[in-house]
């Protein structure tokens, strides 16, 4: 089962995406990971990657694919993946349909996770993360155990500042824009369900997972 999550900042795709590849004993493919792990390796890929990362900008698509593709090729893929945090935009979409295509896999199911606006903002601007790891905590909803230490390593935490209540709201706006196409793309090849993001996390895993059966 090869399932894509999408949704927009702060829907919970990246917690989702963890407990569903537990679930389903699925590797959890995040750009995110990906990014970091080949910038801290040092992997060829990696150096051009930070070289953007540091000037704040967009990795470009055509590293992004070269990334994917090294992680798509791994032997764990062949039985399914959960991939999150990509595609962002439709021309994202079909880079990833024609790497997908190369090694003679396909999607299965998107599931759109759906979230009010100012559920999104409570969750964002209250997001904490590690400066060594990239762990996330929430001052309300998953506090560290330390004030500002990551559980995990120990690292300190701080915003990020697009986190901030009115940078949250224009990258929503982005998003909405962008995600549009991305939804119609989806829809249009009948894969794409919506599920409400808003309930509790378990719930909202439940129906993902009742999705992927359904498929499956």
């Amino acid at each position: 089962m090869n399932i894509v999550l999408l949704g927009p900042p702060g829907a919970g795709k990246g917690t989702q995406a963890k407990r569903l590849a537990e679930k389903l004993s699925l590797p959890h493919i995040s750009t995110g990971d990906i990014l970091r792990q080949n910038a801290k390796e040092g992997t060829q890929l990696g150096k051009e990657a930070k070289s953007y990362m540091e000037r704040g900008l967009l990795v470009p698509d055509e590293l992004m694919s070269k990334m994917l593709i090294d992680r798509f090729s791994n032997p764990d893929v062949k039985k399914g993946f959960i991939l999150d945090g990509y595609p962002r935009n439709i021309s994202q979409a079909k880079v990833l349909e024609g790497l997908l295509k190369q090694l003679g896999l396909d999607i299965d199911l998107v599931v759109y996770l759906d979230s009010a606006e100012e559920i999104i903002i409570q969750r964002l601007s209250g997001r904490l993360v590690c400066s060594k790891c990239g762990m996330i905590f929430h001052i309300k909803n998953m506090p560290p155990k330390l004030d500002g230490i990551c559980d995990n390593c120990g690292g300190k935490l701080y915003q990020r500042s697009d986190d901030k209540e009115e940078t949250v709201k224009k990258r929503l706006q982005v998003y909405r824009q962008e995600a549009s196409a991305l939804i119609k793309y989806y829809q249009d090849q009948k894969k794409l369900s919506r599920l409400s993001a808003d309930e509790d996390k378990d719930i909202v895993l439940d129906n993902i997972i009742k999705l992927a059966q359904a498929k499956g």
